[in-house]
């Protein structure tokens, strides 16, 4: 077997197993966005999973046909609402101004837990 002839099974065999997995990944966002999505009614999931089940590839590119926009728009409304919590927890985290450092800082050295020192360096 020549050189050539083993390359171009090889680069085959790659292109083969790159689709698979592109399939399966687009499978798999096509069963989670089923899932996810409040309009669909229970009994039009099911269908859809029986139809992915029995013919997957034709299923897929349906759904994608049919779907892909509101598909689109879903992932984008999760995505912003992930962010937006995101962002909440982040400043509900952080959110400790000077002022109140400040007045925390003068409690405890009402309450003799800080030295004047100590104090002054917080207040800077």
């Amino acid at each position: 077997m020549s050189f050539w002839e083993n390359f171009w099974n090889i680069f085959w065999w790659f292109l083969c197993v790159y689709a698979f997995i592109a399939f399966l990944y687009a499978l798999f966002v096509v069963i989670g966005d089923i899932f996810r999505d409040q309009e669909l009614n229970g009994w039009l999931k099911a269908v859809w999973l029986v139809l992915l089940a029995f013919l997957p590839f034709l299923s897929v590119l349906v759904y994608l046909i049919a779907r892909g926009k509101g598909m689109t728009e879903r992932t984008m409304e999760r995505a912003r609402q992930y962010q937006e919590a995101s962002e909440a927890y982040i400043r509900q985290v952080a959110s400790v101004s000077p002022t109140e450092e400040i007045s925390k800082a003068n409690a405890l050295l009402d309450a003799g837990t800080i030295s004047p020192d100590e104090y002054e360096k917080i207040k800077i």
